[in-house]
C-alpha cells in the first residue's frame, strides 16, 4: 500500500473551501447582535438578509457565490493531477498560486474592482485548467 500524505496542493483545497465562509463572514461583519430593526443580520432568514445588501456587503456574498462555484473545479483539478502523478512541486507552486489569486479575486471584489476582479478571475481559471492538465502523459 501507498504511503500518502497531505500535501501542499491538498492544503490549497482546504483553503479555497473555507474562503467562501470568510466571504460570508465579510459580509455579515459588524452586523451580529445589532437588532434586525436596524438592519442588523437576520440568523432566522440570512439568505433574504444578505440578498438585502448593498456595495460591499453584496459584492462580498456574491464573492462567496463564486468561491463556491470555483471550488468543485479546483478539488477535482487537484485530485486528479495527484491521481495521474502531476510533477509534485509544480502542483503545489500552481495549487498556491490559485488560492493567493481567488483571495486576490475576493479582495477586488469587495472593493468594487470590477475589472482587477474579472482578470484575476481569468488568470485563475486558466490556472486551474493548468492544474487539470499537468499530469497528463
Amino acid at each position: 500500500m501507498q504511503n500518502f500524505h497531505f500535501t501542499l496542493a491538498l492544503w490549497c483545497v482546504f483553503v479555497a473551501a473555507v474562503l467562501p465562509i470568510v466571504c460570508a463572514g465579510l459580509a455579515k461583519a459588524g452586523q451580529f447582535g445589532k437588532p434586525r430593526r436596524e438592519g442588523g443580520f437576520d440568523n432566522a432568514n440570512p439568505r433574504a438578509w444578505l440578498a438585502r445588501q448593498k456595495d460591499w456587503r453584496a459584492r462580498a456574498n456574491a464573492a462567496q457565490a463564486n468561491s463556491f462555484e470555483a471550488f468543485p473545479f479546483f478539488a477535482a483539478a487537484v485530485i486528479i493531477a495527484h491521481l495521474l502523478g502531476a510533477h509534485q512541486g509544480w502542483l503545489d507552486i500552481l495549487a498556491f498560486v490559485f488560492v493567493v489569486l481567488r483571495i486576490l479575486y475576493v479582495m477586488a471584489y469587495v472593493s468594487g474592482m470590477a475589472t482587477l476582479r474579472s482578470l484575476v478571475w481569468a488568470a485563475a481559471f486558466t490556472l486551474n485548467v493548468a492544474i487539470l492538465f499537468i499530469g497528463y502523459r
